[in-house]
């Protein structure tokens, strides 16, 4: 390693663990080699084996730091003096951490009231890895002055704020409401959730130009990151395990969050505004009204968190058996032994840390902070900046950046979809495409209110009834020669996605993304139809981008073409690297196969053997290279073997299969066996971008194909 980081909180409830991964995902999104270690485990509470951070870390970011050593051993060392031995200990763990990476964040110890030894460990660490020192800090309960004051005093500990190792903060839950309300927000109105937000960004341009601390030269504000109440919200298993409540109908117990809570004490017309996505309602036992009530709202698509009936009391089987259909759609319903007021304000105590096992919140923890910190400044400050690798975060963040950049207008077909409409939003609250929603308006207003969306008013809706008559006419002219009549046309304008199709062939949109609920015939087949593919290509393929631990790359074809000949899979082959280049990865090509070089013989290899000969000969610029075995594609030792004179062999980055039952088994066992992220399939060879959706895609898959869908556009316009 060639630098490290050492984080260090000024106090507890700061959000140490967060930030710090939070850190090694911004500067991974540079491209950085960054690495993690947590040299002394500290538990709190219930927590228990593994140790959360480095647990956490190895979920989320796939690193494996070396294993911490305990806080007792550590206080034992002190108590002996020890302290040259303990930190030796200290620096090989970091090291082995460490090893091969240009960054080291290290996370230091939580202060602890009354527990001073704690401060001593955290400077020892520091000094003895020669690290930079990084605090975070969080306002809480503290007034402005009194954490300008937290800040400086934590920072003397390392030898103050104008020490040239002591660099800087990083300022967590900027904007947080007062503790007592941060878990949630009983019956919250809107106009309440908007006083919220304008605090928030009102906030964090207060404390960095406000605080005294950050007014001189040497110490930084290094990043802000503002409070979102949607990532401190529990999945209601976690509810379930802190109350301690029974549960009657699990349901989607591990997957709904708790983003408000409705304690019911009022009658039922009273308390039904405030069944919206995310609720938790809170009612005693014998309610039978309020469970009722909850139940329709269930049925008609609201996803609330769930219902704790209070005081112990179950309802009657009758009335259970009246609200199966609700309970069927995943809705979970708990008992609680406390009465209701007991049970709101046992919640409202509740830990705001992301769980060691709540892996999709971490997630979503670690994008907000990586957003929210100067990480391009950390990297030139340890001088990594240029050494650039595309690793998965680095690779996201690349295409979001040149989505952005972009700027095109994407059509989304299944306008009604929830997923999809999430993804809408998201992309315009991103800035990453603008989304146009093709449905009834009525209909995805009402799914997006359910669902608790708020559509910006930037998003466009067209409804398909008014809009389709004015496409009969072209549709007609562009298939007159296949026969089309106007019924014809007009029956199968019917489909929004032939609907779109036609938008996207009429220069109305830039791209089209479907697939969420149709199937990949019914997106490829009208644009094939209407779009047609480009005069330098003769089929449609389709790639994968696999976001391996290490680096993205891409998979080709695995969705498209069942058996392609050499002709075809040479040109799938070029479309592959083309698109890889185009996405940031430098294209080394594997043509794959069950043989390397010329040991292996029959009809199969043989194709692959001439596709390769085509593909070098249709585009010297490439780098191509087959038949190779996978193995011999990707591991440098098999390589060194089986082909040790190529150029490809052991560094590919580019995986093209001889056909679609080898191509779409191998991308499949890789992203379940090995948890990969793919994106994708994006097809290839189109006039226009139209890009197709696994039917159970989630809404990130659909952000991140709509905004490769805006890149394509984007090249195409400018090819």
């Amino acid at each position: 390693m060639k630098y490290t980081y050492f984080i260090s909180a000024t106090g507890a409830g700061t959000g140490l663990t967060s930030v710090c991964l939070g850190l090694v995902r911004a500067l991974e999104q540079l491209g950085v080699r960054v690495a993690f270690s947590k040299p002394i485990a500290q538990q709190f509470g219930p927590d228990a084996e593994p140790e959360r951070s480095t647990h956490l870390v190895n979920a989320t970011l796939g690193l494996n730091p070396a294993k911490p050593i305990k806080l007792s051993h550590a206080q034992q060392q002190l108590a002996l003096g020890q302290t040259d031995r303990l930190m030796e200990d200290i620096i090989s763990i970091a090291q082995s951490s460490g090893e091969g990476a240009d960054i080291l964040i290290v996370e230091g110890l939580v202060p602890v009231a009354d527990e001073n030894y704690i401060a001593e460990l955290n400077r020892n660490m520091a000094k003895a890895l020669d690290a930079d020192v990084i605090l975070v800090s969080a306002k809480n309960k503290d007034s402005s002055a009194q954490l300008n004051e937290r800040i400086k005093m934590t920072a003397s500990l390392f030898g103050g704020v104008n020490h040239k190792s002591v660099i800087g903060c990083i300022l967590n839950k900027v904007g947080a409401p007062e503790p007592a309300s941060q878990q949630v927000i009983a019956e919250e109105e809107p106009d309440e959730a908007d006083r919220h937000r304008t605090a928030k960004s009102r906030s964090i341009d207060e404390l960095e130009a406000v605080l005294p601390v950050f007014q001189g030269d040497s110490f930084k504000l290094i990043g802000a990151v503002a409070w979102n109440p949607l990532l401190v919200a529990p999945r209601t298993i976690d509810v379930a395990e802190h109350l301690g409540a029974d549960i009657i109908n699990a349901g989607q117990i591990k997957e709904r969050r708790v983003q408000s809570i409705t304690v019911c004490a009022r009658t039922m017309p009273n308390m039904l505004h405030t069944l919206k996505a995310g609720t938790l309602v809170v009612t005693p036992g014998d309610r039978d009204d309020i469970l009722m009530a909850s139940s329709m709202a269930a049925l008609n698509g609201v996803p609330l968190a769930g219902v704790i009936l209070t005081g112990g009391i179950k309802p009657e089987d009758s009335v259970m058996q009246l609200c199966h259909s609700a309970f069927a759609t995943g809705l979970p319903v708990l008992t609680s032994n406390l009465n209701t007021f007991s049970s709101a304000q046992y919640l409202n105590s509740m830990n705001t840390e992301v769980p060691a096992d709540d892996i999709s919140r971490m997630e979503s923890v670690m994008e907000a902070v990586a957003s929210s910190i100067n990480a391009k400044w950390l990297a030139e400050r340890a001088e990594v900046v240029g050494e650039r690798r595309l690793s998965p975060p680095a690779f996201r963040h690349l295409v979001v950046k040149s989505a952005r950049k972009a700027a095109k207008r994407i059509i989304l077909p299944e306008g009604n979809e929830p997923r999809t409409i999430t993804a809408a939003a998201i992309c315009h609250e991103k800035g990453i495409a603008h989304c146009v929603l093709l449905g009834n308006p009525d209909e995805i207003h009402r799914v997006a209110q359910t669902q608790n969306i708020v559509l910006p008013p930037s998003i466009e809706i067209i409804d398909p009834e008014k809009a389709r008559p004015k496409y009969i006419e072209p549709m007609v002219e562009l298939r007159k020669h296949k026969g089309l009549t106007a019924p014809m046309a007009e029956a199968q304008l019917e489909d929004p996605i032939v609907l779109g199709t036609m938008m996207l062939a009429r220069d109305e949109v830039d791209g089209l993304v479907s697939g969420a609920v149709n199937t990949t015939a019914n997106t490829v087949r009208p644009a094939l139809q209407l779009v047609k593919t480009r005069p330098d290509s003769s089929l449609v393929s389709s790639v994968f981008f696999m976001l391996l631990p290490d680096q993205a790359v891409v998979y080709g074809d695995c969705a498209i073409n069942p058996d392609p000949n050499a002709e075809q899979l040479a040109e799938i082959a070029i479309q592959s690297g083309d698109s890889a280049k185009a996405f940031g990865i430098e294209p080394r090509i594997a043509m794959i196969s069950y043989s390397t070089g010329q040991s292996g013989s029959g009809s199969d290899v043989e194709k692959v053997r001439e596709a390769t000969r085509i593909a070098k000969e249709l585009r010297p610029d490439l780098l191509i290279d087959g038949p190779l075995q996978y193995d011999a594609a990707s591991t440098p030792s098999v390589a060194a073997s089986k082909a040790p004179d190529s150029k490809v062999a052991g560094r590919a980055t580019v995986y093209v299969f001889p056909d679609l039952n080898t191509g779409n088994t191998t991308y499949k066992a890789v992203q379940r066996s090995a948890n990969v992220v793919s994106i994708g399939p994006m097809l290839q060879g189109l006039r226009k971008p139209v890009n197709d959706l696994s039917r159970g895609a989630l809404v990130e898959d659909i952000v991140y194909t709509i905004a490769l869908t805006a890149i394509q556009a984007d090249q195409m316009t400018n090819s």
